[in-house]
C-alpha cells in the first residue's frame, strides 16, 4: 500500500465515468438524462469533470476529503447519495498538440463520487462538486502498474456502508472491481478516446472534458472515478443526513471475506482490515 499526500491532490484533474455498471444510472434516477447520448446500459455513456485545478467557477473548488462529507447549504431538501467506486490515479501522456494519447495507472483506491440527486441539472458536473468535502478519496491506495483483469487488481472488491446511529447497512452491492462493464485496457483506451472526441452539447449531460483538461494546463496526473456500483435496496432509498458515516472499502478478497469486511465496519474497526483502502467520511453541515 502507498499513502499519497493530500496536498498533491490539489494538482490532479478529476473526472468520472458515467454508467460503467449495468443498472446504476436507472437506480440513481439518471437514465433519462442519457437518452440523447444514445447507446445502452451495457457500456459506459460518457465522462464528466468533477475538479479542474485552477479552473473558474464551481469546478475549480477542491472537493476531495478523506474524513468528511459536507452537506450543501440549500433552502430546499437535497437528496445526496454515496457513490461507491474505485478511483484510478493515472499519469497522462500528451501529444504535441495537447491531445491525451495515454493513461498509465499508478494507484487504485476507495472513492466516493458523492452526488446530489438534482432533477433538471443540465450537466452531470452540476451534481458533483458543491465545494470542500463534497467528494471522498482514501489517501491509502494500492500501487498498480496496469488494470489487467487477470493482474494485480483481479482480487479487489468494492464494498460500501452507511452507519447511522447504532445501525450499519450495506449501501452498495459488494462487487468485484473486474465486474465493471469496461475495465483494463478497454476502459483506459475508451477514456483516452473520449478525452479526444467527447465534445458535449446543450442537449446532453456531457461536456468537453478534454478541453477542460488542456485549459487546466495539461496536468501530469488525473484521478478517474471509474463508476459506481449498484445500490442495495437500502442504499437506493436512503439519502445522507447529518450525523451519518459514509464508508467505502476497496479490499483484497484474498485477505478478507465480504463477511469479515461487513463485520469490521459494523464494529468500527475497518482500519484494522488488511490489504484494504478504507474511506470513512462523517456527514455534517459546514
Amino acid at each position: 500500500m502507498i499513502t499519497v499526500d493530500p496536498q498533491d491532490a490539489h494538482d490532479w484533474f478529476g473526472f468520472g465515468v458515467a454508467g460503467n455498471v449495468v443498472g446504476h444510472l436507472a437506480q440513481a434516477g439518471e437514465a433519462a438524462d442519457f437518452v440523447s447520448v444514445g447507446g445502452d446500459d451495457t457500456r459506459p455513456r460518457g465522462i464528466f469533470p468533477f475538479y479542474v485545478p485552477g479552473g473558474e467557477g464551481f469546478l475549480g473548488r477542491f472537493p476531495l476529503s478523506s474524513q468528511a462529507i459536507t452537506l450543501p447549504v440549500s433552502d430546499e431538501p437535497l437528496n445526496l447519495q454515496i457513490e461507491p467506486e474505485a478511483a484510478v490515479l493515472c499519469e497522462v501522456g500528451y501529444a504535441a498538440d495537447g491531445t491525451v494519447i495515454s493513461l498509465t495507472p499508478t494507484a487504485i483506491g476507495a472513492f466516493n463520487d458523492c452526488s446530489i440527486r438534482r432533477p433538471g441539472a443540465r450537466k452531470i458536473s452540476e451534481k458533483k462538486n458543491w465545494g470542500a468535502s463534497s467528494k471522498g478519496l482514501a489517501w491509502r491506495l494500492f500501487p498498480v502498474t496496469d488494470l489487467r483483469p487477470d493482474g494485480a487488481t483481479a482480487t479487489l472488491r468494492i464494498a460500501s456502508f452507511l452507519r447511522r446511529g447504532e445501525d450499519t447497512n450495506a449501501y452498495g452491492l459488494d462487487s468485484p472491481v473486474t465486474g465493471y462493464s469496461y475495465y483494463g485496457d478497454e476502459l483506459l483506451d475508451w477514456v483516452v478516446e473520449r478525452l479526444a472526441n467527447q465534445t458535449g452539447s446543450p442537449d446532453t449531460p456531457l461536456e468537453d472534458v478534454g478541453l477542460l483538461l488542456r485549459g487546466a494546463g495539461s496536468p501530469a496526473t488525473v484521478l478517474v472515478g471509474i463508476g459506481a456500483t449498484r445500490y442495495t435496496a437500502f442504499g437506493e432509498s436512503n439519502f445522507l443526513v447529518d450525523g451519518d458515516d459514509s464508508v467505502v472499502v476497496l479490499y483484497d478478497v484474498s485477505a478478507s471475506t465480504p463477511e469479515q469486511v461487513a463485520t469490521a465496519v459494523a464494529e468500527r474497526r475497518e482500519d484494522s482490515l488488511p490489504a484494504a483502502s478504507v474511506l470513512v467520511q462523517a456527514v455534517g453541515t459546514a
